[in-house]
Order: C-alpha cells, then sequence, then structure tokens
C-alpha cells in the first residue's frame, strides 16, 4: 500500500534498487553455498599429490650416493648427503653454477619484462584501436604460434653467427622479446576487460590514446600482465633446446650447465638431481613471494569484470 501523497511512479523507483539488492543477496548466497563435496577434495588430493611427488622423488634420489637409484630395497626416507651433492654442484669447475645462475636470472627476468610490455602495447591496439588490416594481422600473429621452433633454429643460429652473437647471452634474448601468446593473451584481456565507453569518456576528457592506454589500460591489464610475466619467466628460465645450441660451454644459462653433469661415462644421478633441485628454489622463491599478489590481482580483476 502507498501513502495517498506519494505517487505510484516514485514509490517504484524506490523500489527498484531494493529489488536488485536482494537479488544480488540471492545470487551470493546460492553461489557461497555450493560447498565442494568429498570428490571435489579427492581429486585436488590426488592432483597435490601427483604435483609434489616429482620434488620428493628428486630429493629422495639427491640425498642419497651413486647407488641409491640403482638399490632394489631403496628407502623412502631421506638419506643425508643432500648438503654435500648440492655443494659438488655448487664447486664444480665444468659447471660453472653461479654464472649459469645469473645468466638464467639476467635474461629471464630481461624476457619476461619485454613480453609484456610490448604484448601489452599490440594487445591494446588489437583490442582497442581501429586500423586497416587489424584482423588479418591478427590472424597471421596467431598462425604464427603453429609453427614448431626446430624450423626456425637453422636460419637464426646462421643470423646470429652473421652478427658475431653466437655464444652470448643476447642470443637468447632477443629473439625471445615478444611472443604471439603473449600478444593474444593481452588483446583477448583487454577486449573483455574494457569497456569502450570508457575510453569514449577519456577522449572526451581530452586525454590522448597514449594516455588512455597508460591511465586505463595498464591498471586494467595488470592482473593478466602478471600471469603473462610469471609464465614467461619460467618458460625462459627452464628454455634448454635454443641455449644449449648457441651458448658457449663457459657461459651458459643454468639448464645448460646442469646437462654437463651428465655428460660423462659413468652419471650420478644423485648429483644431478641435486643440481636440479638447486635449479628449482629459484622459481619457488617467485611463487613463494608473487603468489600472494598474482591471485590477489587475478580476483581484482574478475570481481571487476
Amino acid at each position: 500500500m502507498t501513502s495517498l501523497g506519494t505517487p505510484p511512479l516514485a514509490v517504484a523507483e524506490e523500489n527498484i534498487p531494493n529489488a536488485r539488492a536482494r537479488r544480488r543477496g540471492a545470487r551470493t548466497i546460492r553461489i557461497r553455498g555450493r560447498r565442494p563435496g568429498i570428490w571435489t577434495y579427492i581429486a585436488l588430493g590426488v592432483v597435490l599429490i601427483a604435483s609434489v611427488f616429482p620434488f620428493y622423488w628428486s630429493f629422495l634420489i639427491g640425498s642419497g650416493d651413486a647407488t641409491t637409484i640403482r638399490d632394489p630395497a631403496m628407502s623412502w626416507i631421506p638419506g643425508g648427503n643432500f648438503f654435500d651433492n648440492a655443494a659438488q654442484v655448487v664447486n664444480d669447475p665444468a659447471v660453472n653454477f653461479w654464472k649459469a645462475l645469473w645468466n638464467s636470472i639476467y635474461s629471464s627476468a630481461l624476457i619476461a619484462a619485454s613480453v609484456v610490455t610490448f604484448s601489452t602495447i599490440a594487445g591494446w591496439a588489437f583490442a582497442k584501436l581501429r586500423f586497416r588490416g587489424s584482423r588479418p594481422l591478427l590472424i597471421f600473429v596467431i598462425a604464427t604460434m603453429a609453427v614448431p621452433m626446430q624450423l626456425g633454429v637453422v636460419p637464426l643460429y646462421i643470423l646470429f653467427s652473421d652478427l658475431g652473437w653466437t655464444g652470448t647471452i643476447g642470443a637468447i634474448i632477443v629473439p625471445s622479446l615478444t611472443t604471439a601468446f603473449g600478444v593474444f593473451w593481452m588483446t583477448q584481456y583487454l577486449t573483455q576487460s574494457v569497456p569502450d565507453e570508457l575510453i569514449e569518456a577519456a577522449r572526451v576528457d581530452g586525454a590522448s590514446m597514449f594516455r588512455t592506454f597508460l591511465t586505463v589500460g595498464l591498471v586494467a591489464a595488470r592482473p593478466a600482465a602478471a600471469m603473462l610475466g610469471l609464465f614467461t619467466f619460467v618458460t625462459a628460465w627452464n628454455n634448454f633446446f635454443w641455449p644449449f645450441i648457441v651458448l658457449d660451454r663457459q657461459d651458459p644459462t643454468l639448464p645448460v650447465a646442469l646437462s654437463l653433469l651428465q655428460s660423462n661415462y659413468f652419471v650420478d644421478y644423485s648429483i644431478v638431481l641435486a643440481g636440479v633441485l638447486l635449479s628449482t628454489v629459484p622459481l619457488l622463491i617467485l611463487f613463494v613471494f608473487a603468489g600472494k599478489q598474482l591471485v590477489s590481482g587475478i580476483m581484482q580483476g574478475a570481481v571487476k569484470g
């Protein structure tokens, strides 16, 4: 019922926000009420065990000696030789561990920063700028993802050999300054996360397209850029094929240096796996410090979307 002095239209307008709030609250209750069942926890437990087991197996072998992996009665309790094996890896003059570690950190960080920068700029152009040939050009960029890297190794090596870059760390950085996947990733994200009306409002206020990109595009792209940067860093860190071909053994990255541990007639897998675990420590540290910010950025972007 309404009072005599209140028009029915005004009452209806007052009830619209209340109705929206009730629907939003009901939707939130339904979403939060869907608690995972026992099978969800079982599946997550299986995935967790499958993910952790390779690390435990590496630590189990890396904490033993040369006979551990060949022992049929091998104990599942780690031994006490891990630090001795790790010290042998670090002090091996053929491995040059510290120089290889610096090369991996330096090249992976530079590649990740470059891929995020160029992919964000290209993704903004493909997503929000209208220019002739944008769609065919984007299709061409995506199509390059289907070309195997092995097809370009020979001409790429000839090019860097003519430039005199073989054996230098720049030979693995320059070809990876941007990626087709990064451009596609940022294009898809910016297309969905930035409304065209927001760009039009910024242009009406007098902002140039570059300033609109800095104030609107970069802010919206932070969650996707964080994901892309992390995945690119891990990919560059684990890259073995191209650095093994183009780098000298005196100036390698960490995966190439660790491969020298098994270049003898007899391979001591306790030493090899101890080195493998040492190479994963920087990645674990990166995930520990960046994981919380990464997840919060993803959730913030999802809530804003």
